[in-house]
């Protein structure tokens, strides 16, 4: 079955697209640009190929053009032309052009490898039809590249769920059950923070929170650690009340505390103290999680960020990737610290992303 666009002869279009001169005519082209590369995100046999074939019918001012991937029907705008199918089945069994009396069919590739065919006919110039493929290819490329982080952020947010320390949910559940008898009062709130501290860790729904639902799952997992540790651990929180509502990814903040808990102060015979702070910054806010602990050297600080520390900071790599994946290079994190210093983590969002939505 043939997909075929019924747009009459782009005539009209041709004269719009001639119409004006620099400028107006170079923002048109990038702008449909721009609408092609959006519809092939479901590549070339996807539901919106159409959009893609007709943008390219315009562009190359051509009588018809037909895309498809390796598999099904070509998607046609215009009207198809005689010998177009198997000119097509031609190119996608060879990996090579082919070409009729007025017609041209030319491999799309994406990543060196072949992912479909593009088919031109009317008065349009090889070399065109040529550069034509190409960019189709690399908008795929693009597509695929984005689907990729994507699936990579995802993948280090599980990363980021299954990292709850066994030792900690055992020493956790061994403190609730001490107060049983002596604090049954206390014990039952501290079930209650343990609750809410596996229901933030491992939840499934969304990919955001806000800054206040970070530090509720923070609030109950500094609870517990108080429980476990007693008096070695001093806790200091300061939040300004017009950054809870900012959205930020699920275990954004989680990870920086549980860290500086863990590394500054949960050593065997330490004790310290952990602050946590959040302010207005202007358009951003600025989030900062420090521990009196024994820091760490500024190189392998960097290392760390660089995904070349110890397995053990992995939940530091992969906030800082998961940042700057949502809200751009200029975000992330940044560690300040120097052996016998203790260590400062800070990390700056923007307090409104487009696209960053709690739900």
């Amino acid at each position: 079955m043939v997909a075929v666009d019924a747009d009459p002869a782009p005539e009209s279009s041709r004269r719009r697209w001639r119409r004006g001169r620099g400028g107006t005519e170079t923002v048109a082209t990038l702008a449909e640009a721009r609408r092609i590369a959006s519809a092939v995100r479901g590549g070339l046999g996807g539901p919106d190929a159409i959009g893609a074939a007709r943008g390219l019918r315009r562009m190359l001012e051509a009588d018809a053009v037909g895309i498809g991937g390796l598999h099904g029907a070509l998607v046609w705008s215009g009207r198809v032309p005689d010998d177009a199918d198997a000119l097509a089945d031609a190119v996608l069994s060879s990996d090579a052009r082919a070409a009729a009396r007025g017609i041209i069919a030319l491999p799309v590739h994406a990543r060196d490898e072949l992912a479909g065919v593009l088919v031109v006919a009317g008065p349009v110039a090889a070399a065109a039809a040529r550069e034509a493929a190409l960019w189709l290819g690399e908008a795929l490329e693009r597509a695929r590249l984005e689907e990729t982080a994507a699936v990579a952020e995802q993948a280090e947010l599980r990363a980021l769920r299954a990292e709850i320390s066994p030792h900690f949910v055992y020493n956790s559940l061994t403190a609730i059950a001490s107060f049983v008898k002596s604090d049954p009062e206390r014990s039952r709130d501290l079930m209650l923070d343990f609750a809410e501290y596996t229901r933030h860790s491992l939840a499934r729904h969304g990919d955001y929170t806000t800054v206040a639902g970070e530090f509720r799952a923070i609030e109950a997992y500094l609870a517990l650690a108080r429980a476990v540790l007693g008096e070695r651990l001093k806790v200091q929180v300061r939040i300004a009340p017009e950054i809870l509502p900012v959205a930020l990814p699920y275990l954004a903040l989680q990870p920086l505390v549980e860290n500086a808990v863990r590394h500054g102060v949960e050593l065997p015979g330490g004790s310290g103290l952990v602050q946590v702070s959040g302010e207005a910054d202007g358009t951003e806010c600025v989030i900062a999680v420090e521990d009196d602990g024994p820091g760490m050297d500024p190189d392998y600080a960097a290392a760390v960020l660089a995904g070349q520390g110890s397995p053990g900071s992995m939940g530091l790599v992969n906030v800082d990737r998961r940042l700057r994946t949502v809200f751009g290079p200029g975000y992330g994190l940044v560690i300040e610290t120097g052996e016998g210093a203790g260590t400062r983590v800070l990390l700056r969002l923007p307090r409104f992303q487009p696209g960053v939505v709690v739900q």
